[in-house]
C-alpha cells in the first residue's frame, strides 16, 4: 500500500454519512430481531409457552433468515442496495410490529418467519455498501462502526424496553420498535445514493475510494445468477474458513440475543430491575470489542500491509475470548458472572470483522451472493443455538451445558481461522483479473 494512498485526504466525507445510515439501520435490525428475548419471560407466561417450545420460537427467525440469504443476495446483486435495503427494513419492521398482536404460538411463529425473510438481505447489503463506498484501508473500521449498532441499541435501549414492558406490557415493545423501523425506511429512501450519484461526494473522494479498491466499475455488468458461480465460490477455502468462524461467533451472539435475560432471571435468580441493569454491561463490552477490533485491524493493515495479519489476528483473539464464557459455570458472584460474560461478549464483538474479510475476498460482480452464502452459514447458528440451549434447559434444568456448548463452538471457530481460511485476497471469476 503506497504512502500517498494512505496520506490522501479527500475533500468531501460523504462516505461517513452513508456509514451513519447503515449504522442506524443495523441498530434497528438487531432491536427488531432481539426484542423477543426481553419479552420472552412475560410472553411465555401470557401465551403458555414452555422452555423447549420457546427455543423453537427463537429459532424460527433463523430458519427463514438463513434460507433467504442466497435469494436475498441474488436480489441485491440484481436491484442494488437502495431498493433492497428499503424493502428489507420496511417489511422486517412491519413483522416486528405485528408480533405485538400475536395471540398464540401459530401467529408468533408466522411473524418470526416473516421477520427472518425480510431481514435476510441486510448484512450482505451492508457488506456491499462498505466494499463500494470505502477503500480497503478503512473497511475494518467502517465495518466496526456499523456493526456496533448490533450492541449499542440493546445496551442503551434495554432499560427503556424493560420499563415499557413493566409499565404497559410485552406488546408495547414490538409496536414501538417496529414503528421506529418503518419510519427509518423512509429516511433511507430519501438519503441513500450510490457513490457516483451522491450530490455531496467530490471527485477527489471518488478517486480516493477507487484507489483503495472501492466503487463499482461504471456500467459494470450485472451477472445473472447461476449455480455454477455458487459452486465456484464454494471451491475456495476462504469462503469456508470465514463462514465457519462466523458461525462460531454467532453462536455466542445468539445466546446473548435470546436466552441471556432468561439465564439471569432463572439461573442466577436476579429480579427484573437487576436484570435490566446487568443486561446492559455485556452489550457495552461487545460494542467496545467491535470498535476496538475494527480500529486495531486497520492499524495493523497500515503498519504491516498484510490483510492476513490485520484481519485474522483480532478475529482469532476474539473467538478465544468468547470461549471463556464457560467459566461462568464456576463462579457464584453475580458481579463475577457479568464480568466473565462481558469479556466473552467483548471477544464476540471482534468477530464482526468477518464481514470485512468478505468485503476483501468477494468477487465484485457477486458481492451479494458471496455475502448471502457467508451469512447463510453464519446464521445457521441462529437456528441451532436456541434449539440446543432450549433442549439442554428442558433436559437438565440448568444452563451449565449450554454455556459449555457456546464456548466449545467458539474454539472451533478460532481453529477455522487459524488452519482453514488461508490467504485473504479478492476471489477471481473465470476471465477476471485479480484486483
Amino acid at each position: 500500500m503506497s504512502q500517498s494512498l494512505s496520506a490522501a485526504r479527500p475533500r468531501s466525507r460523504a462516505r461517513f454519512g452513508i456509514l451513519a445510515l447503515i449504522s442506524i439501520g443495523t441498530m434497528i435490525n438487531y432491536l427488531d430481531r432481539t426484542v423477543l428475548g426481553i419479552a420472552a419471560p412475560s410472553l411465555r407466561a401470557d401465551l403458555g409457552i414452555d422452555a423447549a417450545t420457546m427455543g423453537w420460537v427463537f429459532s424460527a427467525f433463523g430458519w427463514t433468515y438463513a434460507a433467504m440469504q442466497i435469494p436475498g443476495g441474488i436480489f441485491l446483486d440484481r436491484f442494488g442496495a437502495k431498493v433492497t435495503y428499503f424493502l428489507s427494513v420496511t417489511f422486517w419492521s412491519l413483522f416486528t410490529l405485528l408480533q405485538g398482536f400475536a395471540t398464540g404460538l401459530t401467529s408468533l411463529l408466522l411473524y418470526r418467519f416473516g421477520l427472518g425473510v425480510s431481514e435476510a438481505p441486510c448484512f450482505p447489503a451492508n457488506s456491499r455498501i462498505v466494499g463500494t463506498w470505502f477503500p480497503q484501508q478503512e473497511r475494518a473500521t467502517a465495518t466496526g462502526i456499523y456493526t456496533v449498532g448490533e450492541y449499542i441499541g440493546l445496551a442503551f435501549f434495554s432499560p427503556i424496553l424493560f420499563w415499557l414492558m413493566a409499565a404497559y406490557s410485552w406488546h408495547a415493545l414490538f409496536i414501538v420498535v417496529g414503528a421506529a423501523g418503518i419510519l427509518f425506511g423512509g429516511v433511507w429512501w430519501i438519503f441513500y445514493r450510490e457513490p457516483r450519484d451522491h450530490r455531496s461526494v467530490s471527485q477527489s473522494e471518488l478517486d480516493y475510494i477507487a484507489a483503495g479498491g472501492g466503487l463499482e466499475a461504471k456500467g459494470a455488468e450485472k451477472l445473472p445468477f447461476s449455480w455454477a458461480n455458487v459452486g465456484h465460490l464454494l471451491s475456495y477455502r476462504q469462503i469456508w474458513g470465514a463462514s465457519i468462524g462466523q458461525f462460531a461467533g454467532n453462536a455466542t451472539l445468539v445466546f446473548f440475543l435470546t436466552w441471556f435475560p432468561t439465564y439471569l432471571a432463572t439461573e442466577r435468580h436476579m429480579g427484573w430491575v437487576k436484570v435490566g441493569f446487568f443486561a446492559v454491561l455485556p452489550f457495552i463490552a461487545a460494542a467496545t470489542g467491535v470498535l476496538a477490533g475494527g480500529f486495531f485491524s486497520d492499524l495493523l493493515l497500515k503498519r504491516t500491509g498484510s490483510a492476513n495479519i490485520a484481519r485474522k489476528t483480532p478475529i482469532i483473539g476474539g473467538l478465544l475470548l468468547a470461549s471463556l464464557i464457560v467459566t461462568a459455570n464456576y463462579v457464584d458472584s453475580d458481579t463475577a458472572v457479568i464480568a466473565i460474560l462481558s469479556v466473552a461478549f467483548f471477544g464476540q464483538g471482534m468477530v464482526g470483522l468477518g464481514w470485512t474479510v468478505i468485503s476483501d475476498i468477494a468477487p465484485r460482480p457477486l458481492m451479494g451472493v458471496t455475502g448471502g452464502l457467508f451469512n447463510f452459514a453464519a446464521n445457521l447458528a441462529g437456528i441451532i443455538t436456541p434449539l440446543v440451549i432450549g433442549f439442554i434447559i428442558s433436559a437438565t434444568g440448568s444452563f451449565q451445558w449450554a454455556l459449555a456448548f457456546v464456548g466449545a463452538t467458539a474454539l472451533v471457530g478460532a481453529l477455522s481461522y487459524i488452519f482453514l481460511l488461508g490467504d485473504i485476497h479478492r476471489i477471481e471469476l473465470p476471465g477476471e483479473a485479480r484486483q
